[in-house]
């Protein structure tokens, strides 16, 4: 029991297959065997143009690259870095310098000392006339304000009393002429149009309406059969219509898809599902047959060309180049360290007279130059600090 229990689990991992017909297994084998003789070359020509590519672009295309960026670097972009930062930044510099002291210090100038003290004086002459202009304005309101207390208002009173009086009188001439108006127009316009609306017109449109709903009813018994004629007709000739396309169309239709089809659609859809799954397994068996040859290849190389390089630069060219760097490199580098150093003392020999001869043309014509005079700056001589172990109290001096 302990033996079948993890047959039982793995075969529960097992995903389900259904079951295949006769006709996937006779198409599989053919289409596997074809497609990978198919599918070999372009894969093995694929890895080869893939190996080419990456080497030509780690070996040739990438450091090709960087030298015309390098070079792209010195032609455009330091020349310009450098004419930006030596030329036009100065020229700037100078041209903002000439701008300040030629054009915003004089107009600082002209606007502090001539347009401020211009503007405040004709801002207090404004002033002053405003004051004045003020003045007189309150003066004129004033006499106007009396003319209007005055004057004005009681003539606009009395014209407005008399005014009352005048509307009164219309008001009541108007209330009488109204009311006469009314009583005519009621009996000589108003109750004749009633008694005609009442007795006349209202009889004669109820004929006309019955007649016209007699009418009507009539037009819609017409209508609704001349309706009912022409639906049947439609109706029938739909009917025709429809099974002669029924016939000829339809049933032929669904014959064709139902019968011929979709056996052939099933048909080739098994067989592309086949080459697709064919392609698939054919491109990763021609992968492990490319990787195989190139690892051999590579084998080859190696045994053929770098084993070769490798055993000549480590046995002959390593030893030749130690007896150069030991006889001839590192004597050369010492000498040449020895005739620099020789330089430079020559060169700091040299810059010390010069500077001596200086100092000697300079005490010959100005003499010996004042010695600085010590000045009591009353602070302690000693420069070491206070610390810990020191006592500056009377308490603590030893």
């Amino acid at each position: 029991m302990d033996l079948e229990k993890p047959a039982t689990k793995v075969e529960a991992r097992q995903p389900e297959r259904q079951p295949e017909g006769c006709l996937v297994v006779a198409i599989r084998i053919p289409v596997r065997i074809v497609v990978l003789v198919l599918v070999v070359p372009v894969r093995m020509a694929w890895d080869g143009l893939v190996v080419g590519w990456r080497l030509l672009t780690d070996a040739v295309l990438r450091p090709l690259g960087r030298a015309l960026g390098w070079v792209a670097r010195a032609v455009l972009v330091w020349p310009f870095v450098g004419l930006w930062r030596y030329v036009v930044v100065p020229l700037g510099k100078a041209l903002g310098w000439l701008a300040n002291v030629l054009v915003v210090v004089p107009l600082v100038w002209l606007f502090r000392h001539v347009l401020t003290p211009l503007g405040h004086g004709i801002a207090w002459v404004c002033r002053g006339i405003g004051a004045g202009l003020g003045w007189v304005c309150r003066g004129i309101g004033a006499g106007f304000g009396w003319l209007y207390a005055r004057v004005l208002t009681p003539v606009g009173h009395a014209v407005l009393w008399v005014l009352r009086g005048i509307g009164a009188g219309a008001a009541a001439l108007g209330l009488g002429v109204y009311a006469v108006a009314a009583w005519l127009v009621r009996y000589l316009v108003v109750v004749p149009a009633r008694w005609l609306y009442e007795w006349v017109l209202t009889p004669v449109g109820r004929a006309v309406a019955w007649c016209a709903r007699g009418v009507a009813w009539l037009v819609s018994m017409v209508v609704a059969g001349v309706a009912w004629l022409v639906s049947m007709v439609v109706t029938g000739i739909g009917f025709v219509l429809y099974w002669v396309l029924r016939l000829l169309l339809v049933l032929p239709a669904l014959a064709l898809w139902r019968w011929v089809l979709t056996p052939v659609g099933r048909v080739l859809a098994v067989v592309g599902r086949e080459v697709w799954s064919a392609l698939g397994h054919a491109w990763r068996i021609a992968g492990y047959i490319s990787l195989a040859v190139g690892r051999f290849l590579g084998t080859l190389l190696r045994w053929i060309f770098v084993e070769p390089v490798r055993w000549v630069y480590l046995t002959v060219l390593t030893p030749v180049g130690h007896v150069v760097r030991d006889a001839v490199l590192r004597p050369a580098a010492e000498a040449a360290r020895s005739v620099g150093r020789v330089t430079r003392q020559v060169l700091a020999a040299a810059r010390d007279s010069a500077r001596q001869a200086r100092a000697d043309f300079r005490r010959m014509l100005f003499g010996e130059p004042k010695e600085a005079v010590a000045v009591d700056r009353r602070e302690p001589g000693d420069v070491d600090g206070r610390t810990l172990g020191s006592s500056t109290t009377a308490l603590t001096k030893d």
